[in-house]
């Protein structure tokens, strides 16, 4: 059997608002020989439906079971943990969506868990009531650990920053689902039927994509389309399998 791919989204796809070149041949090329893959994104933010949109709004057709993001992987982390658990939540549609389709009660008030995703406007009346659960006894989990992302007109605060001010606040660490965490991957490897000794992870950053990847058991091949140049790769105590300089030189059986 054909290895199958977990697929980084941004700076592998996509970079910005723009497809990597080759990109849309690459997943025609899966397509096309029946390879299982999933792209993934840390980006708690937007459902699959959203994703799928948007990269068929540049030329790639892709069913929107092949998405997955730092969100499902948080309500999948959640449901195997306490099912039919209640959750207090700061995130957008990505993140409420998929703790609905587990079964979660979101609630305004006393909650077993406080989930922190990704929002374009947050509230410091959310930010402090999450701090009184928390204090409270409510657990503390979160998407994704960046700190920051790309916005209009720069850099904007993000998952990992507001985290960092819960926790200062109550004293409490989170514990975050998205990568670097292998659990990621490992839930995403689940949904996708498949094992790790027969996948290949497939990214643009050594820190995540390819640290996530070797610590799941993968085969790994870092790509330069994103934020990575070769001369950045030096420093790591760990390297990829396979270097390329996009998902457009990757040979396929």
């Amino acid at each position: 059997m054909p290895k199958s791919y977990l697929i980084d989204m941004d700076g592998v796809i996509v970079r910005g608002n723009q497809l990597v070149p080759g990109a849309d041949a690459f997943i025609e090329r899966l397509r096309t020989r029946n390879i299982k893959f999933l792209i993934l994104t840390n980006n708690p933010v937007y459902t699959p439906l959203d994703l799928q949109n948007r990269l068929r709004r540049l030329g790639v057709d892709v069913t929107a079971d092949h998405f997955y993001t730092s969100a499902l992987a948080t309500a999948a982390f959640l449901k195997a943990q306490k099912p039919s658990g209640s959750a207090f939540v700061i995130g957008e549609s990505g993140l409420t969506e998929a703790l609905h389709q587990i079964g979660y009660v979101l609630t305004e008030g006393e909650a077993d868990y406080v989930v922190l995703g990704e929002t374009v406007s947050y509230s410091y009346a959310r930010i402090t009531q999450a701090v009184r659960l928390i204090t409270g006894g409510a657990r503390f989990v979160a998407t994704n650990p960046d700190a920051a992302g790309p916005g209009d007109g720069g850099l904007v605060p993000a998952c990992g920053a507001v985290a960092a001010l819960i926790q200062a606040a109550t004293g409490v660490a989170p514990y975050f689902v998205g990568k670097p965490n292998p659990l990621m991957m490992r839930t995403a490897l689940r949904y996708l039927k498949e094992h790790s000794e027969n996948a290949i992870m497939v990214g643009d950053r050594m820190d995540t994509d390819i640290r996530t990847g070797l610590e799941s058991g993968m085969e790994t091949v870092l790509v330069l389309s994103g934020v990575t140049t070769r001369q950045m790769i030096g420093p790591f105590p760990y390297r990829p399998a396979r270097i390329a300089d996009s998902v457009a030189e990757l040979e396929l059986p």
